[in-house]
Parts: C-alpha cells; sequence; structure tokens
C-alpha cells in the first residue's frame, strides 16, 4: 500500500521533498500557507547555490555542500545559472583564519578552486582570494517548475487549523496522511534542539557595470552577490543582516512588522560603510534600491553548523534545513527513518495462549 505524506512548507526543501515523494510513488499533499511557493526565506534570500567554501569552520557543512552541488546542477539543471566570476576573498587583519589556512582546509576538502595571485584593481585589504564555481539561484524560475510539477498535489493559500496524531496516522484538518514533514525551518513545529528566530535585512543594488560575486570570509565580514535578475546584487552583513534574536518564530515575525525606517537607514550606511573597506569604489558601482526582510532559524551556540538534519517525533518529521543545495539529505534520510520503523504485528482479537492452551488440552483429552 502506498504511504501518504503531508509535507508543510512550500520552500525548497517542501518542494523537493514534495517532488521527490511523488516521483517515488506516494500520496503527497504539500501545504503552503502563502498564495505562491517559496514566498518567504526560500525567496529572500543571497539567491547561492554553495559548494561549501562559506563555511571553513564546519566540516559537515562543507561536506554536504560539496555533494550537493553537483547533484543540485544534475537533478534541476535549468534552476541555476554559473556566475562568470566568484570571488572568495579572505581579508587582511579581519577573518578569523588566514588565508593559507583557508586554502588548505578547501584543498584537504576536495573542493576545486583557482588561486588569484594578483588580486583585481577594485578590491583592497585582502590577503589572499580564490575563484569559485558557484551559480545563482533561479527562484522565479523554480517557482514557476515546482508549480507545474505539483500542480495536482498543491493547498496554497492554506493554514493549517487542527493536527491530530495517532499511533497509525496524522490527521490535518480532518484528512489522514502517513506521515506529516515539517519543512517550515521550525517555525510549526519546533525540532527537538536549542533553536532561535534572526529576523534578516538584505539590501539589493543596481550596478552600472558587470561586477563580480565578492564573499569575504571568514567571520563578521560581508559579500556582495549576483541575483537572477541582470544587474542587481545583494549585499549582506555578518554583523548587520541580523535584526534581533527571539525565541520563537512568531516573535520575529512581530518585529519585521514593527521595523522603525530609521533602523533600515542606519544599516544601510554601516553595511555600505563595510563593503567600502575591501570595495572602496562601492558607491560608484552601486546605487541602492531597497531592502529585503526575511527570518532564518539558527541553532543555539558558536559553531558554524549549518548542516541539514531530521528529526522524527511518532509520525511527524521536522527538517532542520541546512544550505539549499542540501535539499537531498533531508529527503534521504526521512526515507531511511521510515524503514528503520518496527513492522507493526499482525492484527489479533486477543487471547491467543488461551486459545492454544484450549486446543492443546482438547487434543490431549481426544486421545
Amino acid at each position: 500500500m502506498s504511504l501518504s505524506f503531508a509535507i508543510v512548507g512550500g520552500g525548497w526543501y517542501g518542494c523537493h521533498i514534495a517532488s521527490s515523494l511523488r516521483a517515488l510513488g506516494f500520496g503527497v499533499t504539500l501545504f503552503e500557507q502563502q498564495k505562491r511557493l517559496m514566498h518567504l526565506a526560500s525567496g529572500n534570500n543571497q539567491f547561492r547555490l554553495h559548494l561549501g567554501f562559506h563555511y571553513p569552520r564546519h566540516y559537515g557543512t562543507r561536506m554536504q555542500s560539496r555533494e550537493g552541488f553537483s547533484r543540485f546542477v544534475e537533478r534541476y539543471p535549468g534552476l541555476s545559472r554559473p556566475i562568470a566570476e566568484n570571488i572568495y576573498a579572505v581579508p587582511r587583519g579581519d577573518s578569523l583564519i588566514d588565508f593559507l589556512t583557508y586554502k588548505l582546509i578547501m584543498t584537504s576538502s576536495g573542493i576545486e578552486f583557482t588561486e588569484l595571485y594578483d588580486h583585481p584593481p577594485m578590491l583592497a585589504n585582502l590577503e589572499g582570494c580564490l575563484l569559485a564555481p558557484e551559480r545563482v539561484l533561479l527562484i522565479d524560475r523554480a517557482r514557476r517548475y515546482f508549480a507545474e510539477r505539483l500542480s495536482g498535489n498543491l493547498a496554497l493559500g492554506h493554514r493549517i487549523e487542527s493536527i491530530r496524531e495517532t499511533a497509525d496516522a496524522v490527521h490535518i484538518d480532518g484528512q489522514r496522511y502517513d506521515f506529516m514533514i515539517d519543512a517550515t525551518w521550525g517555525h510549526f513545529t519546533k525540532p527537538p534542539i536549542d533553536l532561535f528566530y534572526e529576523p534578516t535585512l538584505l539590501l539589493y543594488y543596481e550596478a552600472n557595470t558587470e561586477f563580480p560575486a565578492i564573499t569575504m570570509v571568514d567571520g563578521p565580514l560581508c559579500s556582495i552577490y549576483p541575483t537572477e535578475d541582470p544587474g542587481l546584487y545583494t549585499l549582506s552583513s555578518v554583523p548587520h543582516t541580523p535584526l534581533g534574536r527571539y525565541t520563537s518564530g512568531a516573535e520575529a515575525r512581530a518585529a519585521l512588522d514593527t521595523l522603525d525606517p530609521a533602523l533600515i537607514a542606519r544599516k544601510v550606511e554601516l553595511m555600505e560603510e563595510q563593503a567600502m573597506r575591501y570595495v572602496p569604489g562601492f558607491k560608484e558601482v552601486f546605487r541602492y534600491i531597497g531592502p529585503q526582510l526575511s527570518i532564518k532559524t539558527k541553532p543555539v551556540g558558536s559553531f558554524d553548523d549549518r548542516s541539514c538534519y531530521v528529526y522524527k517525533g511518532g509520525r511527524v518529521f521536522s527538517v532542520m534545513s541546512g544550505k539549499i543545495d542540501t535539499i537531498f539529505v533531508a529527503v534521504e534520510r526521512i526515507l531511511s527513518l521510515i524503514e528503520a520503523m518496527p513492522d507493526e504485528p499482525p492484527a489479533s482479537d486477543g487471547g491467543s495462549l488461551r486459545q492454544e492452551v484450549l486446543r492443546s488440552a482438547a487434543s490431549m483429552a481426544a486421545v
């Protein structure tokens, strides 16, 4: 008998999980409270398909990204595009890591790169640079792709009102499913780990000339990354992009709803100031367009772990999303956890020992 899954959250993880389970012949319903897919965190980010360069301080995240990158390009060839020039730079004196150590970490991780011995003229205050073959995600195309692929399996604009779990099923708004998968980054059901919810501010800029992607590593630094729209770039900053730290998604959303425009203006000033430390001509190339707000969910701790984890409680799976190219990890772990579940014994009307004893007694009496 085919299993049925209710998947909550229509971001990259929810869409990929739903598409994969559907391809395996399982029954799938994808619930998304917004009226379109990838409306929240999955559509409000730096559009980066990672190879692992961003995480020199966490082996697991690097490995998941390295493996997931090639799988993503093979599985979804039309949902990303290459970047002409994608630079990872180690600033002199501002990074938590020196350039030689950074380069050795990437080499030992089996991640291909090209070292730039001559720094690009638009950059300053750097110890060293690598050229990395990462890609830009095409979010609008991805929305259309999954909307078409999952057209008969979508419940868009649907806010779930009730969940009732029994021994053999999960009932969502009265509909029975064998399992539920929460792919909302801990906004619907909280994983059994310490989390915090971080409202964020991403800045958008128009460039008057073609400009490379530049990521400063590693630590409280900044990055400039192209989007799917030509000439449009994002600016993010580790110390300035966050807008607070909250214990629930509801608190984080409330913080965004009451965000002071003066704070946004101050953040723009601080982020541009930081960018100009490494790109002195930043304001000559880029013109500020506006902000984009989102919420990130992160594990509590000073470690730099952005791996994908899957937790199971009864018949409910909670996916702690990693980077977008680690979506494959989620599906595989969900299926392995289901496969590891003990087989249910056949139904019994009880009294099997009593019946066996009575049969044995009757047999002896007949001798």
